[in-house]
């Protein structure tokens, strides 16, 4: 089990998943399940996570300062308006994932979400899929925890049809742990005893 000691002896004991990676350790020790309602950030997620596809999340996360710098901070506007030239030029850096796919699916996925945006707010249409609040969930170990559910699918159909790709189920479930709309620590873990009971809508 993933842990860390604490002043005075005490350990930290981190969900199973958590290497023992700094980056990966704050990720888990501060962002991952701490539900997010930022429009821009949410966003950033539902892209770094379709980034992830085929590949484990540490390689994402180590990229992410460089995507923030070529997208200007996953700003829609920017990367809808991108031309194909400036995709290949993307494809040319080392910082990012060269996934042709993927990057094409950036400048998809950031058209859409702007289509979503007019007439919406869309962080309040993707936290409608758990009811606007987070869902606190009591697992004990690694192996109760689902890679998808309804809720995950009824997103990714949604998504889907409003012209994102890199959006299926799986995806969209491990988005909705990234954002805090579900809170899967499971109940060893010292963020667990942190967070559930403490999910509130600001």
């Amino acid at each position: 089990m993933n842990s860390e000691a604490k002043p005075g002896g005490q350990a930290n004991t981190r969900c199973a998943w958590c290497s023992n990676d700094p980056v990966y350790q704050h990720y888990h020790d501060t962002e991952w399940g701490v539900p997010e309602y930022d429009a821009q950030r949410l966003f950033e997620k539902l892209l770094l996570d379709g980034f992830q596809a085929g590949l484990s999340w540490i390689t994402v996360l180590k990229k992410r300062e460089r995507y923030r710098q070529v997208y200007r901070d996953f700003d829609p506007h920017f990367m809808a308006q991108q031309s194909d030239d400036d995709l290949l030029e993307l494809l040319d850096d080392p910082g990012i994932i060269r996934n042709r796919l993927k990057v094409r699916g950036a400048r998809q996925n950031a058209q859409a979400w702007l289509r979503l945006a007019d007439g919406t707010d869309p962080g309040q249409w993707l936290w409608a899929f758990v009811g606007g609040s987070p869902r606190v969930n009591h697992f004990v170990d690694l192996t109760e925890v689902p890679v998808m559910t309804d809720e995950a699918r009824s997103m990714s159909k949604a998504l889907k049809k409003a012209g994102f790709t890199f959006v299926g189920p799986t995806i969209c479930y491990a988005f909705m742990q990234a954002t805090g709309m579900v809170m899967d620590h499971t109940r060893d873990c010292f963020r667990y005893r942190e967070l559930a009971g403490a999910q509130s809508h600001p």
